[in-house]
């Protein structure tokens, strides 16, 4: 396979970083989208002239038109946009706030579409590419303490959805990758953003508030194997269109799949007496 360029935001740390060293590895190059670009001067020194950085904050939407454009200018082309960059947020509804929510639909949504759209031309011009979408189990099902954190992962997984559909006949593969419990910076305390508890909701949110955080480092995932799994499923000669990683995600939204087909079977004549006779 010919050597690939590859945009990876949030590839400083967690599922990016090692995205980034597997695609090294593999003889990729790689383009770092990060913050701060010093983060990455290890990567530069071990992989001297296949390691690019540009900075970006994926929240700045007047600064992802220019950076796309710097990638292709020093390289060409992007053959893999990664969109990893974010974080966690854990609260009930009540207690999450509208800064807090839109903050973060425009860190897992906003960015990404932006970035997303303005990678989509040059690969249809040369008629290859691939998006891959860091989602997240809580893309596939949701419960109580994790509400706006999964909203915004519900909603990247639609719009890349329909995607996928989209730029299908361009050959552009689009891939949502939804893992469980990852020995990342997830769970830390620069990374998980927690609401102002409500007195109301402790009894739901703080086993959800002190598992996550108490949980760090304990995770049953191993990144370095997502990022392989990940280079495995773009090699494919039918990328899926959904990656569940780590055997706790595979779990949960297999069973999450068995409740909805059988609370669909349940109501299905009820829903069907719907139509106009």
């Amino acid at each position: 396979m010919a050597e690939r360029v590859w945009m990876i935001t949030g590839a400083s740390s967690g599922f990016g970083r090692s995205i980034a060293e597997a695609a090294l590895a593999a003889g990729d190059t790689v383009v770092a989208a990060v913050r701060r670009p010093d983060s990455m001067a290890d990567l530069e020194q071990r992989y001297p002239g296949r390691v690019g950085v540009v900075a970006l904050d994926v929240t700045d939407a007047t600064r992802i038109p220019a950076a796309v454009q710097e990638v292709l200018a020093a390289h060409g082309r992007i053959d893999v946009l990664v969109n990893n960059a974010g974080r966690g947020l854990v609260g009930a509804v009540e207690e999450t706030t509208d800064e807090e929510l839109r903050g973060l639909m425009e860190l897992h949504f906003f960015g990404p579409v932006a970035l997303t759209r303005a990678v989509l031309p040059s690969m249809r011009a040369r008629g290859s590419g691939a998006v891959v979408q860091m989602s997240s189990q809580g893309g596939r099902l949701s419960f109580p303490g994790v509400g706006g954190y999964s909203a915004t992962k519900f909603a990247l997984a639609g719009w890349s959805e329909a995607l996928a559909g989209e730029v299908a006949g361009f050959g552009i593969r689009v891939l949502v990758v939804e893992p469980g419990a990852f020995r990342t910076s997830f769970n830390g305390p620069q990374a998980l953003l927690v609401s102002a508890g409500m007195p109301e909701y402790d009894d739901q949110i703080a086993p959800v508030r002190d598992g996550l955080a108490g949980g760090d480092g304990q995770q049953p995932g191993d990144p370095d194997k997502a990022a392989a799994a990940i280079l495995t499923a773009l090699a494919a000669e039918r990328t899926p269109l959904h990656l569940v990683v780590g055997s706790d995600a595979v779990a949960a939204v297999s069973a999450s799949m068995d409740r909805t087909r059988a609370e669909l079977d349940e109501w299905a004549g009820v829903g069907r007496g719907a139509d106009i006779a």
